[in-house]
């Protein structure tokens, strides 16, 4: 079981859009972006998700949407389709994470985000939460598939807070005003604009993790078209680096 519960750890940050509560407003950094998606467009949205295995081989997990924006009001509507969940892992951990995200392949979920992009919440967390509880409860007892147990208990467990934050983390990426990782904008190519952002953290031994950042931002839709997020191992004394984790959401030509 504790090798279950170290992969629902790495897999949980797949299973984005569950019940939340309303997300707090981005930094006031964000406000003078513009933002205008374009509406009655379906655009198409894929998640990546890398990490070292235990083998020393890099795991992937992709989750590919299709978006649709729509005016509700003086803000904005996105429906959040699920169209299916790519991998190069052995076939049980692909169906681990499928088994917990089944009732949502296929389903749209709703967002509201306000007119200026700083705030993303869902349409209907009641009705979102509902029906994946009754799906991580059924999981949660089922003894015969212990890496989704795995998943389902962590799920289980997170406060609203968290699944505030797991809930939205994906839609509030690709919108650049409430992107709370974006640093200041640092280059424009014509329409897109290039950040990046390297962040350092010193563990035990004299090793640290660095992470490095990169988005591309249309100007005229505020929309994040490409955000990588890398993290390295590095090496005391030889600086050497090592990925151990990389994200990379992006929304794919048309």
């Amino acid at each position: 079981m504790r090798r279950a519960g170290r992969l629902a750890a790495a897999l949980l940050p797949l299973a984005q859009p569950f019940a939340a509560a309303a997300e707090p407003a981005a930094p006031a950094k964000a406000a003078a972006m513009r933002f205008a998606p374009p509406l009655g467009e379906p655009l198409s949205w894929q998640v990546t998700m890398r990490r070292l295995g235990r083998d020393g081989s890099l795991i992937g997990f992709s989750s590919v949407y299709r978006l649709q924006w729509s005016r509700l009001g003086r803000g904005y509507r996105l429906d959040a389709t699920l169209l299916r969940i790519e991998s190069d892992a052995r076939p049980e951990l692909v169906q681990a994470l499928t088994a917990v995200l089944q009732p949502l392949i296929g389903q749209s979920v709703a967002y509201l985000v306000a007119a200026d992009g700083r705030r993303v919440e869902l349409a209907d967390p009641n009705a979102l939460g509902a029906r994946i509880t009754g799906r991580t409860e059924a999981l949660a007892a089922d003894a015969s598939r212990p890496e989704a147990r795995a998943i389902a208990a962590l799920l289980q467990g997170l406060s609203p807070a968290q699944r505030a934050e797991l809930a939205t983390a994906d839609i509030r990426a690709l919108v650049a005003p409430a992107n709370r990782d974006l640093a200041a904008p640092s280059a424009a190519d014509g329409r897109l604009r290039t950040v990046t952002k390297v962040e350092r953290d010193d563990i035990a031994g004299g090793q640290a993790v660095e992470i490095d950042w990169l988005w591309q931002i249309d100007t005229a839709s505020g929309l994040v078209v490409r955000e990588q997020q890398q993290s390295w191992a590095t090496e005391a004394g030889s600086g050497a680096r090592t990925l151990v984790e990389e994200r990379v959401r992006a929304l794919l030509e048309r």
